[in-house]
């Protein structure tokens, strides 16, 4: 039987219409098995950026691009703890294969929203006494990542700012009661201060309405100098606690990298970028059916000494050369 022009035309279009079906079936098919990460953030994406982009960038050494192989839903706290659990909540719901968590808070929030899904953290601080795994060898549970050594670095950051405050006596330390690892630092930074022969008092900041009295306390009291704690909360207002340290004319030194870019005066700690950056390789071990307990958490092995000449100068001091030659960096 011979078909028709017209019967061959519409067998035509109804093999081309199945053929369009199963491709687009198959596409979404092939979409779906793109792997997806959660991310959480507590500061503002402006004050992450280059950290984010050490993220991605781990990613892509790895074989990682976005939105092509890998999909990253981002979800920012904008430094408001409040919105944590709703935010956390959301990305749960998203189904992702993985999170990522960045700062104390957020690990917090994603935590207690989830004990299945694999969370990689990233964080200055001890994730043991924290509360979130049972050790750096076994972390337990759903979470591993990369720690810094917060406590550890207090006495560090004391012996900095006496080498170069001539004739240093006492140091307020500037901390969030509310940050995990408050305990641990304040006792580390006692300890290095006794040590050191200087008076120190620890300054209790739980939010940025804190900060213009605390500053007003530490020159009433005749404290001669600032160690920041390592802080989600002091991180985001570092803009405004640099400028206080200036006006006042008190050197400081911060336990965050990216305070002496924005006027801080000298900041010793971990390089977050590359704790960033080698959070994605625990990302990409999860993906290829690693489980976090099989991941001891890492510490970092990079640090960096950063150091302010132009806020030196402004607040009237001679940083030695001893301690320049040491910097990874100087901004002049």
């Amino acid at each position: 039987m011979r078909m028709t022009v017209a019967q061959l035309w519409l067998t035509y279009l109804i093999a081309w219409s199945i053929l369009f079906v199963f491709h687009g079936a198959g596409h979404a098919q092939h979409r779906e098995k793109i792997p997806r990460v959660g991310f959480m953030g507590f500061n503002d994406p402006s004050v992450s950026k280059e950290h984010v982009e050490a993220f991605r960038s781990g990613l892509r050494e790895l074989g990682y691009q976005e939105k092509q192989t890998i999909d990253i839903e981002y979800r920012w706290a904008h430094g408001e703890s409040e919105r944590l659990a709703k935010l956390a909540a959301e990305i749960v719901g998203l189904k992702p294969d993985v999170i990522f968590a960045a700062a104390a808070p957020s690990i917090k929030a994603v935590k207690e929203t989830t004990k299945t899904i694999p969370i990689v953290f990233e964080m200055l601080a001890d994730p043991v006494s924290a509360g979130f795994v049972d050790s750096f060898a076994q972390p337990g549970g759903n979470l591993t990542g990369i720690a810094g050594l917060a406590p550890e670095l207090s006495g560090k950051r004391l012996e900095l700012l006496k080498e170069i405050v001539p004739k240093l006596h006492s140091v307020n330390l500037l901390a969030n009661p509310a940050n995990p690892n408050f305990l641990s630092i304040a006792r580390e930074s006692e300890k290095a201060a006794g040590a050191l022969d200087l008076r120190l008092e620890t300054i209790e900041v739980r939010d940025p309405a804190g900060l213009r009295p605390a500053f007003t306390r530490m020159i009433k009291n005749g404290f001669d100098a600032v160690s920041v704690a390592p802080d989600s909360m002091l991180l985001a207002q570092r803009k405004t606690i640099a400028d206080l340290a200036i006006h006042h004319r008190l050197p400081a030194v911060y336990g965050t990298s990216g305070v002496a870019e924005i006027g801080g005066l000298m900041t010793y700690s971990p390089s977050q970028r590359e704790m960033w950056r080698r959070a994605a390789t625990y990302v990409d071990k999860i993906l290829k059916g690693a489980k976090p307990t099989e991941l001891p958490v890492e510490q970092p092995t990079k640090f960096e000494l950063i150091i302010n000449l132009r806020t030196a100068k402004q607040i009237g001091l001679a940083i030695p050369p001893n301690v320049l030659a040491r910097a990874d960096r100087v901004i002049k």
